[in-house]
């Protein structure tokens, strides 16, 4: 297992892999933590944040959670990249849909966000609420994949 830090718009992010797998990634990480060595996680992350890159194929390990957690984890790996889906939603496509605010804590729970996209997951009617990363980061992340959209539909 290891770690490395890459440099993005939103801040320093620390990555943990075993092997090609990654297993975390974290807001806020310090750069003493090392440099990103030719990893594929690292070139996936660079070429999302430059928009070359929509959908992550590394290969993701999530490690503990509850039941609900893991289920909430594997609807938000679901949405598509500049789509965003309400709490609500995806606790209806669980099946209980007064869990909303259950998702919102799945979310804040997400040991690999960004590759798995909670700051795609919105409140009621588009609102920004909650992000583990900040608000702020959540914006940026979703202005960069809807520019990038828009560019790609419209050349």
């Amino acid at each position: 297992m290891g770690m490395f830090v890459i440099d993005s718009p939103i801040g320093p992010l620390g990555v943990t892999v075993s092997g090609e797998t990654v297993i975390g990634v974290h807001f806020g990480a310090r750069v003493e933590a090392g440099p990103a060595d030719s990893h594929p996680a690292a070139d996936q992350l660079a070429a999302y944040f430059s928009g070359e890159l929509t959908d992550f194929t590394v290969p993701v390990e999530m490690h503990g959670g509850s039941e609900f957690e893991r289920a909430v984890w594997g609807e938000i790996a679901k949405i598509p990249y500049g789509e965003m889906v309400t709490y609500g939603a995806i606790a209806t496509a669980l099946g209980d849909p007064g869990a909303a605010r259950a998702v919102g804590t799945a979310c804040n729970h997400n040991p690999v966000p960004v590759i798995v996209p909670c700051h795609r997951v919105v409140g009621a009617g588009g609102k920004m609420v909650g992000f583990g990363g900040g608000l702020d980061r959540k914006r940026k992340l979703l202005e960069l994949e809807a520019r990038v959209a828009l560019t790609r539909a419209w050349g």
